[in-house]
């Protein structure tokens, strides 16, 4: 049986656009229809992907004390989140930190530094790190991720080796006002452009769960398409107290991949992410979420911890996924996975597992 999925899977691959009725239709999908949408946008991500996995790995340079009051962000001004709060890595612990992600099998290290923007020794800090990195593993790609940058700061990043530049539009346009008022929405594609003429891959996405509507994640997406993001990390909301969205929780699972398919959808030859939030949000529903989208973090995020990276690496071995540049990581690994002798419920005197 063909879906209306399948139709709209087979315009894009045609070589047709997504438009936003056909977002809007992924968005507003029954859940009995999930595995459909799944099956159709899957189709998009293997003819563009295969059946790899791109695994990233942050490495947070200096978290807290940011000026920028981005209502969102644990760090942020005005957050009362308990996390930690640090001054910048040195070199040597930057490496120390990245090395523990390439090992566990990532390909790219994204540095990120908290705050509004690098200044001129901000950026000679990340082009030293990025240079001792790329000395110590010359395939590393990395990902800097320091806010918004001033003129000439892109081409030395990208003059030290630098790759690619994060900096996410976060949500809609016509949301942007909702969620912070210290910057603009034009100050952050400005950053993007600024990156993509000096020659970094443009890296930006999106926060599902801010109280956008349908047509707002929409707009989001193709505002995305629009800028050219070579990848885009779809985030979902961590609701940390001590900010103004504590204990917002919008996102089911299934809601979850519906965004993620619909990022397929609308953008078929990006990189798609699933970024912060995933063990959160998404849940059981990970590994299917992995049938649309392409690319994941490894182990902790940039103020919470992530799900044990073995775990993540066991998930993406059991989908049948390939790990790209680190096809070992995928070696069969059978520690504590031997039967456990039940000792409780029936028979003991111990509560059942129930």
């Amino acid at each position: 049986m063909t879906t209306q999925f399948d139709r709209i899977a087979d315009r894009i691959l045609d070589g047709d656009a997504a438009t936003p009725a056909d977002a809007l239709a992924a968005l507003r999908a029954d859940d009995a229809e999930l595995m459909a949408l799944v099956a159709a946008a899957g189709r998009l991500r293997r003819k563009h992907f295969a059946n790899t996995v791109k695994v990233n790995y942050l490495v947070n340079l200096k978290s807290g004390l940011c000026p920028e009051n981005c209502n969102y962000c644990s760090q942020a001004l005005g957050s009362d989140a308990q996390i930690l709060k640090y001054s910048w890595l040195d070199t040597d612990e930057t490496l120390r930190q990245a090395g523990a992600g390439l090992r566990g099998g990532a390909s790219r290290v994204c540095l990120v530094a908290s705050g509004r923007g690098p200044s001129e020794r901000d950026i000679d800090r990340v082009t030293e790190m990025t240079r001792a990195l790329k000395d110590e593993h010359a395939d590393v790609e990395v990902c800097a991720c320091l806010g918004l940058l001033k003129e000439g700061q892109a081409e030395r990043l990208k003059d030290a080796g630098v790759d690619a530049y994060n900096h996410n539009i976060n949500t809609a346009e016509s949301n942007h006002d909702n969620v912070v008022t210290t910057h603009t929405y034009g100050d952050r594609v400005d950053t993007i452009d600024k990156a993509k003429h000096a020659g970094l891959s443009p890296c930006s996405g999106l926060i599902a769960g801010l109280g956008e509507s349908d047509e707002q994640l929409v707009e989001a997406l193709f505002a995305l398409k629009e800028l050219d993001s070579d990848s885009i990390p779809v985030n979902f909301l961590m609701p940390f107290d001590g900010t103004p969205h504590h204990n917002t929780w919008e996102l089911a699972p299934t809601r979850c991949v519906k965004i993620l398919a619909m990022a397929r959808f609308v953008c078929p030859e990006a990189e798609i992410r699933i970024a912060a939030g995933r063990e959160m949000h998404l849940r059981s529903l990970q590994a299917v979420a992995l049938q649309v989208a392409n690319s994941i973090f490894l182990g902790d995020y940039l103020t919470s911890e992530g799900q044990d990276a073995k775990a993540d690496i066991a998930m993406l071995k059991d989908s049948g996924f390939v790990i790209l540049g680190a096809e070992d990581a995928l070696d069969e690994d059978r520690e504590g996975r031997d039967p456990a002798i039940r000792h409780r419920g029936a028979g003991t005197q111990a509560p059942a597992n129930a």
